[in-house]
């Protein structure tokens, strides 16, 4: 095929590249996306449908909440209409299961709506009879060793201080803890990562504290896409398109080259081409983003978060379940991880749900490798057995489970050694990065991260060519308590460091 020339040259379609690619087409740039997959959206774009019973219904790679920081990326959509009513979480529920008890207590709208400000808000949890049910002396007696890591968390910004904390880890972190505050800040961890707390380094936990829960009670509140990523994912590459960008799928980037400007050999549906542009945004998933550095460059020493993989169940009953929130989380001997009742979160499984009487669970799975080794068949049966411990009353109600693998793509946040973490500038000229990999000093993760290294990475080249820049939403302070408290333990430690 015959070589084209444009502004940019975006490699990966998921929301970090569509964000670059829609500022750039905003300020009349041509830039193209090369999106490996046969969809738009990466990580957020939807899986076509499943049908169940003669009903057909939207898949995707997993429920994704838009929590309240996510500032930039709530923007961009509401800016371009690409968004309708978000639907607001109304409260999440810890499923703790020992051996053959299993105890639960709701937690999420009691640490959103706390009377305790900042960072003491988890304090309300103490107030419910049911939450002290799960606890045992050992936990009541480990508080001030919860209570230290929260310290850490305040007074420590891996992001923003450029800590990798390497050699430290989650779990090392909390094995003093008992066991079932241990189990609740696992649960916490795997739902605001995704991933399996043994492989969670320090520095990526004390972030996530930080941004999604410690340093605000609204920082927990989070809001539903009323159905799925994969629709909001169509709008804004149909919006993207019409200003003038160019997209292809199933077209996988093999390698680039740097003369003038930049050259993308790439391979689409068995054939080989090239295209070049002044600009290149390598927007892909950190695992994708390193093959192609590596094949480009042979740069060793470099570091790149590393991709986990992960499973989804979803089951379907001709029955509703016990009165419970639309979602929560499960922690000790189960092996599925959070859950999220889709016919009280999506529009079309809520229809359904109406029509018929039945429900929809979903469910995920993020490891340990020993589960996620299992056949389909053995993990599926597992999910069953658990989901029947957890909610009894739809034992013999199922009428279709349906499993899902997701592939290692799926970012573990953790931060390189200094000059080994790329961030959105890189040492190439004219090569910017974006992702929710990168390296950057915004504390936000995933889709936020994305969005707002998308959009950094755009104002490099509309920099570069003269053009008006777009404004980067700041996120929201921490409360007054949190703010004072960190302010007194970052002084400390400036001190400390200046006494060694």
């Amino acid at each position: 095929m015959d070589e084209k020339h444009y502004d940019a040259i975006i490699i990966g379609g998921g929301i970090a590249g569509l964000t670059a690619a829609l500022h750039l087409a905003e300020r009349g740039l041509k830039p193209l996306i090369l999106e490996a997959d046969k969809r738009i959206g990466g990580r957020l774009a939807g899986l076509g449908d499943v049908e169940i019973n003669g009903a057909r219904f939207p898949l995707e790679h997993g429920v994704h909440g838009l929590w309240s920081a996510y500032r930039n990326l709530k923007s961009m959509l509401r800016r371009h209409d690409l968004v309708g009513q978000l639907r607001p979480a109304q409260d999440e529920q810890w499923i703790y299961k020992t051996g053959n008890h299993v105890r639960r207590a709701n937690i999420g709208r009691a640490i959103r709506q706390s009377v305790f400000p900042a960072p003491f808000h988890y304090v309300q949890l103490f107030l419910s009879p049911r939450f002290w049910g799960m606890l045992t002396l050992r936990d009541i007696f480990s508080v001030f060793q919860v209570w230290s890591v929260l310290s850490m968390s305040i007074g420590v910004d891996p992001f923003m201080e450029d800590q990798p904390l390497q050699g430290y880890t989650f779990d090392g972190a909390l094995k003093h803890w008992g066991a079932a505050l241990r189990s609740l800040f696992f649960g916490l961890t795997r739902n605001g990562l995704s991933a399996d707390p043994d492989q969670v380094p320090l520095a990526g936990f004390l972030g996530f504290l930080r941004f999604y829960t410690v340093m605000r009670r609204d920082a927990w509140a989070f809001e539903y896409l009323p159905d799925g990523g994969g629709e909001i994912c169509e709008k804004l590459s149909a919006k993207v398109k019409s200003l003038g960008a160019e997209i292809r799928l199933n077209c996988k980037a093999r390698r680039v080259k740097q003369s003038d400007g930049w050259t993308v050999e790439w391979e689409e549906n068995g054939m080989n081409g090239v295209d070049s542009a002044a600009h290149l945004i390598l927007a892909a998933d950190s695992p994708a983003t390193e093959s192609i550095i590596r094949n480009s460059f042979g740069a060793d020493g470099l570091f790149f978060p590393k991709g986990m993989s992960h499973a989804i169940a979803r089951l379907w009953f001709d029955a509703k379940p016990r009165r419970s929130p639309e979602a929560g989380m499960f922690s000790g001997d189960f092996i599925m991880h959070n859950f999220f009742w889709l016919d009280r979160i999506y529009d079309s499984y809520r229809t359904w749900g109406a029509e018929s009487g039945g429900s929809c669970l979903e469910t995920h799975i993020y490891g340990p490798p020993s589960a996620l080794d299992q056949p389909d068949a053995a993990l599926l049966t597992r999910v069953l057995m658990d989901v029947y411990r957890a909610f009894p009353e739809l034992k013999g109600r199922l009428i279709q489970p349906h499993l899902q693998r997701n592939a290692a793509t799926h970012t573990l946040p953790s931060i390189g050694a200094r000059g080994t973490h790329l961030g959105v500038e890189t040492p190439w000229q004219n090569l910017f990065c974006a992702g929710d990999w990168v390296r950057h000093k915004t504390p936000a993760f995933f889709l936020e991260r994305a969005c707002s290294t998308g959009l950094e990475a755009a104002n490099r080249v509309l920099r570069a060519n003269g053009l008006e820049e777009f404004e980067i939403e700041s996120y929201p302070p921490p409360e007054p308590l949190a703010a004072w408290i960190e302010s007194l333990m970052m002084k400390g430690r400036k001190r400390r460091r200046g006494r060694l």
